[in-house]
């Protein structure tokens, strides 16, 4: 019997460093995706907080 178990040792670690760098790949999509949220949540807030000093300016 030449090798341990099903896949190799050089297999399990090409495995292993394909799993970690599409687990960073996935996170690093995840954050950017958070912060272009987070941006446009920011720019909808201040255009409306716009809106609302415009339109209380023109009451007076």
């Amino acid at each position: 019997m030449g090798g341990r178990g099903v896949v190799g040792d050089k297999w399990s670690m090409r495995i292993l460093w394909a799993c970690a760098i599409g687990s960073a790949i996935g996170l690093y999509m995840v954050a950017v995706e958070r912060q272009t949220q987070n941006r446009e949540r920011m720019l909808a807030e201040s255009l409306k907080a716009m809106e609302s000093e415009s339109s209380s300016g023109e009451d007076v």
